[in-house]
């Protein structure tokens, strides 16, 4: 879940602040999405009032919980993550535990991509049979 978005990185500046607004424009996310992030305690903006004050903290974590979405897991795995990122300063324990998750995720994806090639298969097979009942039968059958 490192280096996430793709998208010119803006000078890091730790005094800077942001709106909801803007980190949901750069991300590309709902505002709803942010404050569901919050309720979950992926991240946890300052507030002033009712206006939520997000730090360059908050967008490194809004970055890796983008990446772990993409990337296929719960909700649940990216707040163990980011929780071992505070508790772990040399980072081993997390990166154990991506390590982990990301193996874990990489044999469910190959097993699904076994799946679809497999149904793939049969399916070219059920429509070779077809076409070649129907052009027994003297229909023509339209090429894709």
């Amino acid at each position: 879940m490192l280096n996430t978005i793709d998208q010119a990185k803006p000078a890091y500046n730790p005094a800077q602040t942001f709106t909801i607004g803007q980190l949901a424009d750069e991300f590309g996310l709902t505002l709803r999405s942010l404050r569901f992030y919050e309720d979950e305690g992926l991240i946890s903006p300052a507030r002033m009032g009712q206006t939520r004050i997000y730090t360059h903290r908050d967008r490194a974590r809004l970055k890796l919980i983008c990446r772990g979405k993409r990337l296929g897991f719960s909700i649940g795995e990216i707040k163990d993550f980011l929780d071992l990122y505070d508790t772990d300063e040399a980072q081993v324990e997390q990166m154990t535990y991506l390590l982990r998750g990301a193996r874990n995720r990489i044999r469910h994806l190959e097993q699904q991509l076994r799946d679809v090639q497999q149904t793939l298969k049969e399916l070219h097979e059920i429509d070779g049979l077809i076409v070649s009942h129907l052009h027994s039968k003297g229909v023509q059958v339209p090429s894709e």
